[in-house]
């Protein structure tokens, strides 16, 4: 089991991370919550991961904190709730907010989500509505240090559609929810957190 990872940030494609580690490559898949604060392409990271084993593939996911990886593994324990859905739940929304809704029982932002239904956000507040507490408290993992390289970006609001494809949405919801925000001057990341933030906005 890889508990952690701590090495050189190579590159960083939303929602795909590559992490170089004394000379290897590990592709990480990391949801928008962490992305928002990596360090610059060549400084040092340091992830809490967990591995998803399956027949066809080895999938590496990283957290910039504890709470939110102990909330992805409660996630996919869930019925109905794969990693792909929890990564896309943790990319929309930031554990305290999470928290909240469901300890609301907010189901009308929990169904904002993508591939969230009402019946898997109902299942989602009674099944967790009692595991919240751990979470309240985790500390974020540092993750600076080193030389920066500013990356190369080509188009920040394809990138930002691209990865909003890759977290569950459909292409053209994902066309319409950066549309509908002002992108001018935004990066690949600002541009993907206004979209979510807007989408699960009342």
């Amino acid at each position: 089991m890889i508990g952690y990872l701590c090495g050189v940030l190579r590159d960083k494609q939303p929602p795909s991370l590559l992490i170089d580690v004394q000379g290897i490559g590990y592709e990480v898949e990391a949801p928008m919550t962490t992305f928002y604060d990596l360090p610059e392409v060549g400084e040092q990271i340091t992830l809490y991961t967990h591995l998803a084993v399956r027949e066809d593939a080895h999938t590496l996911y990283g957290f910039g904190k504890v709470s939110d990886r102990s909330l992805f593994r409660t996630l996919i324990k869930v019925n109905g709730v794969g990693a792909k859905m929890a990564l896309a739940i943790l990319s929309g929304m930031d554990t305290s907010h999470f928290v909240l809704c469901v300890q609301a029982g907010d189901t009308a932002a929990l169904v904002k989500l993508p591939g969230v239904g009402k019946k898997t956000a109902e299942r989602l507040i009674v099944e967790m509505r009692d595991k919240l507490a751990d979470w309240a408290s985790e500390a974020r993992v540092p993750a600076t240090g080193g030389t920066a390289r500013v990356p190369d970006v080509v188009n920040p609001v394809e990138e930002a559609v691209g990865a909003l494809i890759a977290l569950g949405y459909k292409a053209p919801e994902a066309s319409r929810m950066v549309r509908a925000i002002d992108t001018a001057g935004l990066g690949t990341e600002d541009i993907i957190r206004a979209a979510l933030q807007a989408s699960v906005s009342p």
